[in-house]
């Protein structure tokens, strides 16, 4: 048996297990007495081809194996965004590139309870004390400044303004009348002095008519004060008459009213140590709601956020509200936060001391946002 020929039968029988197709091969010649040159070129021929063949298969699946042996996924081909993402430009695997969502800040509700205020509002009293013979209005009326509210006796004080204007004119027909005397006593001194002049008046009469000329202008002055003070006086009595006509210190409505006809009034000194006070007027036109939020939501809460106040006396007319302040200090015993809110579009007929429910969807105030504002400020 020919080995050459052995050989290649053998190779042939591993290439067409690797799915090749086999080689044919040509039938067997008869034997020779030596073996030529073409047959020796035929064998080596074949073991070079065989050689090649199976070093392509073996580099084929060498990197697979390799990657089974590793663990290692198998590459995925192709030229669409995964394959760029996982291979890299020298064919090296690198990690996808992952963008971090954008952060907003967080929002929870802050809720509330408080009343509705008037920030305007006016206690009236009484300057002067006295006994109340007219009152002009009644809880509910709208007033504007300066109108009378409440007139209380005057007899007293308008018997005492009469006596200060008869003593302002007898100060200014006293003043006059110095006036005179001084005007006689100017000219006598002149009239010496002249006198003097000539020779036929001596040194003491020029110097008598100098010294009466000198006293009626002290009582010019003198007199010209008394005038002052009547006139001061005169002015405080019309003032007291004019303090015994209550008037309103500001536009808005009457709340309360305790001014009864025929009462008693004190002075406001007493009346402000007793709290009794003639009338309340509140401005009803600029209403607000002071509301008690926890203290751990103050981290929320900043001026200028808006939301939304609910009225027990309108339970379904929620209307929207802005915080215009927050108070600077927490309460110790309620472990509450005052806060002060503007209303937009209230419902009519809204009224002070109202119990309100207010809800807010407060915002967290992140790190990040606090460095970005210190970053802007500096």
């Amino acid at each position: 048996m020919n080995t050459a020929t052995e050989h290649d039968r053998q190779l042939a029988q591993k290439l067409k297990s690797l799915a090749l197709q086999p080689v044919t091969f040509d039938p067997e010649p008869p034997p020779r007495s030596g073996p030529s040159r073409r047959d020796i070129r035929r064998p080596l021929a074949f073991a070079g081809v065989s050689t090649l063949v199976i070093a392509g298969l073996a580099a084929f699946a060498l990197p697979s194996m390799l990657d089974h042996v590793r663990g290692d996924p198998p590459a995925v081909s192709g030229s669409g965004p995964a394959a760029s993402a996982t291979t890299g430009s020298a064919g090296l695997k690198e990690p996808p590139d992952i963008t971090a969502p954008t952060t907003r800040p967080a929002t929870r509700e802050v809720t509330g309870s408080g009343h509705v205020v008037a920030p305007q509002s006016a206690e009236v009293f009484s300057r002067y004390e006295g006994r109340i013979v007219a009152v002009a209005v009644e809880v509910g009326d709208r007033v504007e400044a300066g109108q009378l509210l409440v007139r209380l006796d005057d007899s007293a004080a308008r018997f005492k303004l009469r006596q200060t204007r008869i003593a302002e004119a007898s100060a200014k027909l006293a003043l006059a009348a110095r006036n005179i005397d001084l005007a006689q006593a100017s000219a006598s001194f002149d009239r010496a002095t002249t006198l003097f002049a000539r020779g036929t008046a001596s040194r003491q009469q020029l110097e008598d008519a100098q010294t009466l000329r000198e006293r009626a202008e002290n009582s010019v002055t003198q007199a010209g004060q008394d005038l002052a003070k009547a006139e001061l006086d005169r002015e405080e009595a019309e003032l007291t008459v004019d303090e015994l006509t209550v008037v309103a210190p500001i536009a808005g409505t009457v709340t309360v009213r305790n001014a009864r006809l025929g009462e008693s009034v004190l002075a406001r000194a007493d009346s402000v140590k007793e709290n009794a006070s003639l009338l309340t007027i509140v401005d009803t036109g600029s209403l607000a709601i002071d509301a008690d939020i926890a203290e751990t939501s103050i981290a929320l809460v900043r001026p200028g956020l808006r939301g939304e106040a609910v009225l027990d006396g309108f339970p379904e007319q929620p209307f929207a509200v802005t915080i215009d302040r927050i108070a600077p200090a927490a309460s110790a015993e309620k472990g509450t936060v005052a806060l002060r809110l503007s209303l937009v579009s209230p419902p009519t007929g809204i009224r002070p001391n109202m119990a309100a429910r207010i809800s807010i969807a407060g915002m967290l105030q992140t790190t990040a946002g606090a460095d970005n504002r210190k970053g802007t400020q500096q």
